[in-house]
């Protein structure tokens, strides 16, 4: 089957599966844990799998993954799932890019999520910094030293081909079931697929009505390759950390009310349904037991065609995370990735 296309198989909360490489199976529905206070992930995490999750998006930059690690244990020795029933991702930092310490960050992040395994590790950012030893930060963010008179990103020169080439290992240690890479545009794939002993079988972007990625998603079909969706309501994701204002909310357009109000469903919840519609996998990120059950509650309705125009015609290539926007304003360097 097509990873454009959702499988039939269902998880808790009737969430169907998106096929991923030869035999995984990952819930087009996740929590995405970026963002989520330390002192409260745990909680979000039990409550999640409680309302019936089984996917979660973590991330060694989200530096919650030790606090993640205790909502899964409790879960499971809760009985409310067993580890092989979840699909739990998590991500490369940049600094680690150099094959020497792929497995090192690896080994940390199962580490501090209490596994054996991940379902899926992915390539964050197609950057690649200098390293920052665990003892000196971690996570180590963007800027190598704070402490510095003018706090910079310090690139390394560590090609994408070395740093696939090392994540591919893990698969071969059994450390990963499946890996892939994050903003990753069409050529960087394209590339990749040239030197990839082991093809991606992820890509995770952001994407939603202001970013539909078209032409992004059609070759991913075509080449087999799965596509999570981060951000999927656009600029709220973006709102507190002031790279995005509520003016640009997508949930506000006449043509998302519109929708909503004839389906008898929420804005939020006619955006997220043509996210899975579209074929992919969507991590929506919230903390309120009632907005996680909202936020999977998307199978018992359909959008139409003229539904899915409507929305397809927001698109303006609005990207809200955007290195070559923002790592200038928070850490003084420029270092775009889209052209």
């Amino acid at each position: 089957m097509s990873a454009s296309n959702p499988s039939t198989e269902n998880t808790s909360m009737n969430i169907p599966c998106q096929d991923v490489g030869s035999s995984g199976k990952m819930p087009l529905i996740g929590l995405g844990l970026w963002k989520i206070d330390k002192s409260t992930v745990a909680d979000v995490v039990f409550d999640a799998i409680s309302a019936g999750y089984r996917h979660l998006d973590s991330a060694c930059d989200y530096g919650n993954e030790k606090e993640v690690g205790v909502g899964i244990k409790r879960a499971i020795d809760a009985g409310l799932c067993t580890r092989e029933e979840l699909w739990i991702t998590s991500k490369l930092w940049n600094t680690y890019h150099h094959p020497d310490h792929v497995i090192m960050a690896m080994d940390q992040t199962l580490s501090d999520l209490g596994l054996d395994y991940l379902d899926l590790y992915l390539v964050h950012f197609p950057i690649a910094l200098e390293f920052v030893p665990f003892e000196t930060r971690y996570p180590p963010e963007w800027i190598h030293d704070p402490a510095a008179e003018l706090p910079m990103m310090k690139p390394a020169r560590v090609s994408l081909q070395d740093t696939w080439q090392a994540m591919e290992t893990l698969v071969d240690a059994g450390l990963s079931r499946h890996i892939g890479v994050c903003n990753y545009g069409v050529s960087l794939v394209r590339d990749m697929l040239n030197y990839a002993r082991i093809a991606p079988a992820v890509l995770q972007v952001e994407s939603h009505p202001y970013l539909v990625q078209e032409k992004l998603m059609r070759f991913c079909a075509e080449e087999d390759i799965a596509v999570t969706a981060f951000s999927p309501l656009g600029a709220l994701s973006y709102l507190e950390l002031d790279m995005a204002q509520a003016s640009e909310s997508v949930l506000e357009q006449p043509s998302v009310v519109a929708i909503a109000e004839r389906l008898g469903r929420t804005p939020a919840q006619v955006v997220l349904r043509w996210g899975v519609q579209r074929g992919n996998a969507i991590i929506p990120k919230t903390s309120k037991p009632e907005r996680l059950r909202e936020n999977a509650n998307l199978f018992d309705f359909a959008l139409t065609d003229d539904d899915m125009e409507a929305i397809n015609a927001l698109d303006k290539n609005q990207r809200f995370n955007d290195p070559g926007v923002f790592a200038e304003l928070a850490f003084n360097t420029f270092f775009p990735i889209y052209e």
